[in-house]
């Protein structure tokens, strides 16, 4: 099959190999994307350890907070220019404190009342396209709620209060003093910001992912010509470490990576003064997942593919 600029390209940003070994990759999986992320690993030209979304729109994230919840949506813009316009910043905002008010589901945050309307969330954005002059979207919402302890919030780099291109939400369940509950549970937002863990337990991590990791970990280490035996405990050796990247509670403490999230956690409780609990995290950054179309390919991604 043909393997096209955009194909090259969009290997190359997600992997950082070289374009040859791009090309390469995707003819030898028939221009199947993740298959050929996986084969460029497998040669050891790609450190790549999953497949990134790749950030694509503009616009702004927004947080709103109340005693043991706390709620983060994304409005999506054309431009970025569009995120510091004082009239989208306020609507952002609003579509957060709906948010927090009406569960946080996508769906019904979208039909919902905006804040001294009668429209709904959906056509207020409608109607703010012809005043602010762009296309504007509202893309999803979620909110997070503990019976006791905590629900702390964190925007990096914010334009303003609660507003920025990167939200994370952290529940921490404990019956102890929820102010330290939360001061605690910020510090781990902050970590979950930087880091971006794919699940909380080892247990939460989706399977396949899993099994993934096993078949690239395995097909790397028979390279090394070692007895089945041996190939099975490195196997297990680089599990542990995969599990130590990308499973919150098992990663290092950015804070201080001496020592665990878990075991950070416990030193908290001292100050909680009781048992204390993550019970979920969420984190949004602006525009991932979303593709957009690429038009101004560089001259050397479409040389290299005609060779």
């Amino acid at each position: 099959m043909s393997i096209s600029a955009a194909q090259v390209k969009e290997l190359r940003d997600l992997t950082g190999a070289g374009m040859m070994d791009c090309k390469a990759a995707l003819n030898e999986t028939n221009g199947n994307m993740e298959e050929a992320v996986d084969w460029l690993r497998k040669k050891g030209i790609s450190k790549a350890d999953k497949k990134a979304g790749r950030t694509a729109a503009e616009g702004l994230i927004g947080v709103d907070s109340g005693p043991r919840e706390a709620a983060v949506v994304e409005v999506n813009s054309e431009t970025d220019f569009v995120a510091r316009n004082a009239a989208f910043q306020e609507i952002v905002a609003n579509v957060a404190k709906v948010a927090l008010a009406y569960g946080g589901k996508t769906e019904a945050v979208a039909a919902a009342k905006y804040p001294g309307s009668d429209k709904s969330v959906t056509d207020t954005i409608k109607d703010a396209v012809g005043t602010i002059g762009e296309n504007l979207g509202f893309r999803r919402s979620a909110k997070l709620t503990v019976p006791h302890g905590a629900v702390a919030t964190y925007v990096h780099n914010a334009v303003a209060d609660g507003l920025g291109k990167l939200g994370v939400l952290v529940a921490i369940e404990t019956t102890g003093n929820e102010h330290a509950a939360n001061a605690f549970a910020r510090q781990v937002a902050m970590h979950v910001a930087a880091t971006s863990p794919m699940a909380l337990t080892t247990e939460e991590l989706d399977p396949a992912a899993i099994e993934r990791e096993k078949a690239i970990f395995s097909d790397q280490a028979r390279q090394s010509g070692k007895p089945e035996a041996i190939i099975e405990k490195m196997v297990e050796g680089r599990l542990r470490k995969f599990y130590e990247e990308v499973v919150l509670l098992k990663q290092a403490f950015v804070l201080n990576p001496d020592i665990t999230v878990e075991k950070a956690l416990k030193d908290a409780e001292k100050d909680i003064g009781a048992p204390a609990k993550i019970t979920a995290y969420l984190r949004f950054a602006l525009g991932e997942g979303i593709e957009k179309e690429e038009t101004d390919f560089a001259a050397e991604v479409a040389a290299a593919v005609k060779k």
